[in-house]
């Protein structure tokens, strides 16, 4: 009887009315059409068409490098350039194949001595307090790294590797470029572990392999570190099976360099070919970090 009571006595909410289901029933989308008649309007397509013209200007040194490679190196590129030794001066034909294969070793040895401790520095890094000093200071070691020229990483790496080991080496070039991917990997990684939250921690590691790519493309191109530390050399590294890390080693970066000035239309358009290769390698190298960062977020999503 008392639930009656109070069923009857209870108060019922009106029904709200049609324009209040509707949000934008009392708008005016006349109002709202776009019009170059409106100052806010105009100046909104103005400032779109400057910032579009203004990003392809600055794309047109970038297709401009890329259409003089294709058609300069294109026309030496063929298998035999990337299969065979670097011919003499007045030698015809050749290739540059033993320039990759020093170019991918050293790469990789570089990789294999920075990647490790710029992951796990970074790590470190993003699991520390603000008022951690040891932090402080690796941190801000890897922005002036950031800034260290290369001709200095190749100078300190033919004190501390090629006067102690007596002779240029691939060792010696990988601890040079070792020093200049270390600060990309490092800040990178430590930026994607930091701004993601807890639950997304391994999709942000993941994502900082977009930054390993990236410092193995700028080692890839370095040519002056290589100067100091693994010179180069006519011969293959790799010699009915015995690999020579402690001789002198050739690569992409500096056969370019040597090439390119010498007085023979062979070896200038060897350099030219030699070029397209390396940006290619470079290219493929972000493709694959890019790819790679892509399927570490999603699968962090999905986990989530």
């Amino acid at each position: 009887m008392m639930q009656e009571v109070i069923k009857s006595n209870a108060v019922i909410p009106p029904r709200p009315d049609a324009e209040e289901l509707n949000p934008s029933g009392g708008v005016d989308f006349s109002k709202m059409e776009r019009s170059l008649l409106r100052p806010r309007t105009f100046m909104s397509l103005l400032l779109s068409g400057i910032i579009t013209a203004m990003t392809l200007f600055a794309m047109i040194p970038l297709f401009s490098v890329l259409g003089l490679l294709l058609w300069r190196g294109g026309r030496k590129l063929s298998i035999a350039a990337l299969t065979q030794l670097p011919p003499a001066p007045l030698e015809q034909n050749g290739g540059f194949g033993n320039a990759i294969l020093g170019t991918l070793v050293i790469v990789a040895l570089a990789a294999l001595i920075s990647v490790p401790i710029g992951i796990l520095s970074a790590i470190f890094l993003a699991q520390s307090k603000s008022d951690n000093r040891i932090a402080s200071s690796v941190r801000f070691a890897g922005k002036v790294l950031t800034g260290f020229p290369s001709i200095l990483a190749g100078v300190f790496a033919y004190g501390a590797v090629v006067t102690a080991t007596g002779g240029y080496s691939a060792i010696a070039g990988a601890v040079a470029l070792s020093i200049l991917m270390l600060p990309t990997i490092l800040l990178t990684a430590e930026d994607a572990i930091r701004m993601v939250p807890s639950g997304m921690k391994k999709a942000a590691i993941g994502m900082g392999v977009t930054g390993v790519m990236l410092a193995i493309a700028r080692g890839a191109g370095e040519t002056a570190p290589l100067l100091f530390t693994s010179l180069f050399s006519n011969f293959w590294l790799i010699w009915h099976g015995n690999v020579k890390l402690m001789h002198p080693t050739a690569s992409l970066a500096v056969l370019i360099y040597n090439f390119a000035g010498m007085p023979f239309a062979n070896q200038v358009e060897l350099a030219w070919a030699a070029a397209l290769v390396l940006v290619l390698m470079v290219l493929t190298a972000n493709l694959i970090g890019q790819s790679l960062s892509r399927k570490q977020v999603g699968s962090g999503q999905r986990a989530d």
